[in-house]
């Protein structure tokens, strides 16, 4: 049978930029072989499947693969999703909210659509906060990996730490944009993390991060930009940066070596000197539709 499928470019507002992504809006019937077959077929970092919700009150449940496993949670697919789904809604107003169900939880997403129904903005809020996950390697451990010196690694007061919302990741603070620019993609000495390395950005003003992020046992050599990295990120942040009681606004630059800019809205709340709320946001925009036959 014929199910509809779209691409879009998510964490930007322009095409063949940021991270792509497929979505597959029929996915009823799949069983779960199918859908990781479809994924390795589009071979791109994950591709989503709509189903109808469990419950009538969500917008619909939605299941993420990359072409190596399923995922129970990403940022880019959320955001992607919730603006496509927004754009098929014929009733769309300048903003939509409703919520996803994905493994890891009920995401609440919303989204405001460009008139012309090219793509729009969408943000969401983190079901579960980022869970620290202990120490990472020591910087002999990991500079190796990623073709660089020990000294390379390092910023500020900020030291190696593994952090999760779900996906689990290896935060590698880099010393500069150079050093960062010139890792090589490499696998995480922790199995089953992706390996993400941040710098801070010497273009942005305030909380300002250029990223990478690894994850070549996901079938993701690198990505041009990981919502939920950057979810975990938001436990780095706690852990190392001096942040007081409030919201905090925090960008995050990626894809950069890639040819693939992207830009990441990152948003925390603090209270009483704990995080309380995570939100991710970023741009979306249709690049293909089209129809797979199987």
């Amino acid at each position: 049978m014929a199910r509809r499928f779209v691409t879009l470019d998510v964490f930007t507002e322009h095409r063949l930029a940021g991270n792509p992504l497929a979505v597959v809006l029929d996915a009823e019937g799949l069983d779960t072989a199918a859908m990781q077959a479809i994924a390795r077929e589009f071979n791109l970092s994950e591709t989503v499947f709509v189903l109808p919700p469990t419950e009538a009150r969500h917008r619909a449940r939605v299941r993420i693969f990359t072409p190596g496993r399923e995922l129970p949670f990403a940022g880019h697919p959320t955001v992607g999703t919730a603006v496509l789904l927004a754009l098929q809604d014929p009733t769309r107003g300048d903003a939509r909210a409703f919520g996803l169900e994905e493994a890891i939880g009920i995401v609440p997403c919303v989204v405001e659509t460009l008139d012309d129904g090219s793509g729009g903005r969408a943000r969401f809020r983190l079901p579960v906060l980022p869970d620290y996950l202990g120490p990472g390697p020591e910087p002999e451990i990991l500079a190796p990996r990623l073709g660089l010196e020990p000294g390379d690694i390092g910023t500020g007061r900020h030291a190696p730490s593994r952090h999760g919302v779900g996906p689990r990741f290896t935060c590698v603070p880099i010393a500069s944009v150079a050093a960062l620019d010139a890792a090589r993609p490499a696998q995480a000495p922790e199995p089953g993390d992706g390996l993400y390395l941040y710098t801070p950005d010497p273009e942005g003003t305030g909380q300002s991060w250029r990223v990478r992020m690894f994850a070549p046992d996901l079938g993701v050599p690198e990505d041009p930009a990981t919502g939920s990295a950057a979810s975990a990120f938001a436990g780095v942040l706690m852990q190392y940066e001096a942040l007081g009681d409030g919201t905090h606004d925090v960008a995050i630059r990626q894809g950069q070596a890639m040819g693939r800019p992207s830009a990441i809205a990152l948003q925390l709340t603090i209270a009483q000197g704990a995080l309380q709320g995570v939100e991710i946001g970023g741009a979306a925009v249709i690049v293909s539709d089209g129809n797979l036959h199987v």
